[in-house]
C-alpha cells in the first residue's frame, strides 16, 4: 500500500474538491482531480503527448455524466504512463475530452492545471482510501 498526500480545494463556500499530484512518463508533475462520483477516469484531451487515441467498441462506457454534460467531443483514449508516489499505471483506458473549462475555474484559485480525473475505475481497481483529516490518499497494489 501507498500512501501520498491530498491538496484540497474549496471552489466555494463549504465546496470541496480533491487533488492528487501525478507524474507522467517524462516526469512532467501532473494534477489530477479525485472524482469519486465518476464511473470512468477522464484525461485532458489537450495534453496529446501522454495518451492515444482508442478506436472504441464501445465509446458510450466513455461519455461520463457530469462533467460532460452537453459535451461533443468525447473519445477514448489509453493513456501510456501515470505514476502517483510509488504507483506506476500503464496503458489505462480512459475518455478523453477538452478540460479547458474546468481549468479555467481551476485556474481562479489555485496554479494547478487539472490533467484529468480519477473516477470509479482506477479508485475501485487500487482500492482507495481517502483520509480527510490526514489529507492522504491510499492505494493498495491489485
Amino acid at each position: 500500500m501507498i500512501e501520498i498526500p491530498l491538496q484540497i480545494i474549496e471552489l466555494e463556500k463549504d465546496n470541496y474538491h480533491i487533488l492528487v499530484e501525478g507524474e507522467f512518463q517524462d516526469k512532467t508533475l501532473s494534477s489530477w482531480i479525485i472524482d469519486t462520483g465518476a464511473s470512468k477516469s477522464v484525461m485532458d484531451s489537450n495534453q496529446r503527448a501522454y495518451y492515444e487515441i482508442l478506436d472504441s467498441d464501445n465509446e458510450d462506457d466513455y461519455h461520463s455524466a457530469g462533467i460532460n454534460q452537453g459535451m461533443m467531443d468525447t473519445s477514448v483514449g489509453k493513456l501510456f504512463f501515470l505514476k502517483f508516489g510509488d504507483l506506476e499505471i500503464n496503458n489505462q483506458k480512459v475518455a478523453l475530452i477538452d478540460l479547458e473549462h474546468v481549468n479555467e475555474i481551476y485556474g481562479k484559485y489555485t496554479p494547478c492545471r487539472i490533467a484529468g480525473l480519477l473516477g470509479g475505475d482506477i479508485l475501485m481497481q487500487y482500492k482507495c482510501r481517502i483520509d480527510y483529516q490526514s489529507k492522504t490518499i491510499r492505494f493498495q497494489f491489485p
